[in-house]
């Protein structure tokens, strides 16, 4: 509460006309925020200004929810490569530890890595509010801490038959889960998962005699296991790592057959994808795209925008972006349009405005002049209002109303709807200029 809790206390205290207004809440509020939008609602799905979220049955707007939703396509590559292994180790070490006095360091660890793993696992596993795969980095470190502390209690524990059948089974375990796992993306190193499979069992044998095979065959036998065992998530850091990435929803590893984002999508620079049902209820088609912000290429991309999005009149863009943007893809615009964007820019406050952050994020890298981002992340935000936003045009504080791109307003669940007032008010107005490929609608110019 105080590491954290003075940090909200500040902003809550600075008059609203003092500071930025809060992204992400409807009211202008860090608590509704911290407690609603980003806190609360992430767990049951009612998350106002959302773009997906609730549902029912067991499941949110966001893929179906339950106890193996960790291990399934969407989740299983970026977080399950040792997850079931951490959670038999964990069980082994308190049972061997079960005896121990209040003070063991060792059961105090086991506590300590299992509490942070299964507690978050649980959220993560049922939460029906906004989630991305990505999220699940925050069990790495339990993963890693909980099968640390409680392999290296069983090895030292290996004359016992009951630890080296623990730890025999710790390693089985990992490679038939590893070889299950790169079985979904069967084009990629088809002979690592083989090679995993292999070696693993070997070495998980030869682990429950391990004590009785003389000094020097243990460390070789459990060095061999630990390389199997971390085969096949150190070949997806590689992968991960020598691939360029952009947009807001990374992955790691390679694309993966009916992964995140459908047939062909899930991996290296393919950002976003869709619930592993099919998209947001209701709506047709998928949301993300490629590292270009594009669509349904052999990289992983996904399909279309969702059905009723895309340019700006009604300024609810898409999902998957393009040059002028999306909600997960920054804005990569041409030379012409920057060009345009940067004339005359020191007359105004902002050069111009566009739904949405990822949309406004990349004009404003682009001319490195102000670029208004109207409705916040999602463009769900009020802010500013449509008589805000008028106040600023009739004062000539901004130039041009980006068209295309935006955020996704028109997919949100809930919100203000004052980015699409924006949108049919400057459509209405003022008169337009295609630029690059790119429509503006230049506020210093209405219609009459």
């Amino acid at each position: 509460m105080v590491s954290a809790g003075w940090w909200i206390a500040i902003v809550s205290l600075i008059p609203a006309k003092d500071r930025p207004y809060i992204g992400g809440s409807q009211h202008n509020s860090i608590l509704e925020l911290t407690l609603g939008y980003n806190g609360l609602g992430r767990l049951t799905g009612n998350e106002t200004g959302s773009v997906g979220g609730g549902g029912g049955n067991g499941r949110g707007g966001w893929g179906t929810t339950g106890a193996t939703r960790l291990f399934g396509t969407e989740m299983g590559t970026q977080i399950s490569w040792l997850l079931p292994t951490s959670l038999l180790l964990l069980v082994g070490g308190l049972w061997f530890t079960r005896k121990g006095v209040r003070t063991d360091r060792t059961r105090a660890g086991l506590l300590l890595w299992g509490g942070w793993l299964v507690v978050t696992g649980l959220v993560f596993s049922y939460a029906k509010g906004i989630i991305h795969p990505y999220y699940t980095v925050a069990l790495a470190p339990a993963i890693g801490g909980a099968i640390g502390v409680a392999a290296t209690l069983l090895w030292r524990n290996r004359h016992q038959l009951t630890a080296s059948i623990l730890l025999s089974l710790s390693v089985l375990l990992t490679a038939v889960w590893q070889f299950e796992l790169l079985d979904r993306t069967p084009a990629w190193l088809p002979w690592l998962r083989y090679a995993i499979l292999v070696t693993g069992i070997a070495s998980g044998l030869l682990l429950i005699v391990v004590s009785r095979l003389g000094r020097r065959a243990g460390p070789m036998i459990a060095a061999v296991a630990l390389i199997a065992s971390l085969g096949g998530p150190s070949a997806y850091a590689i992968s991960t790592a020598r691939t360029p990435h952009s947009g807001s929803i990374p992955s790691a590893g390679p694309a993966s057959t009916g992964g995140f984002g459908g047939p062909g999508g899930g991996g290296g620079a393919r950002m976003g994808g869709q619930p592993p049902t099919g998209g947001f209820p209701g709506r047709a088609g998928n949301f993300g795209g490629t590292a270009q912000g594009g669509t349904g290429t052999a990289q992983g991309g996904v399909g279309a925008p969702p059905t009723g999005t895309g340019t700006a009149p009604t300024g609810r863009g898409g999902f998957g972006g393009g040059a002028d943007g999306g909600l997960l893809n920054a804005s990569t615009p041409a030379t012409a349009v920057v060009n345009v964007l940067k004339a005359d820019s020191s007359q105004y406050t902002w050069v111009a405005a566009a739904i949405g952050s990822n949309s406004a994020a990349g004009f404003q890298l682009a001319t490195e002049k102000p670029v208004m981002a109207i409705g916040g992340f999602n463009g769900s935000d009020p802010s500013p209002s449509l008589a805000e936003f008028k106040a600023y045009v009739s004062a000539g504080k901004i130039h041009y109303f980006i068209a295309s791109g935006g955020g996704g307003g028109g997919n949100q669940t809930s919100g203000s709807d004052s980015s699409s007032a924006i949108s049919s008010w400057v459509q209405a107005n003022f008169k337009t200029v295609t630029v690059g490929g790119t429509t503006l609608y230049d506020l210093t110019q209405p219609n009459s």
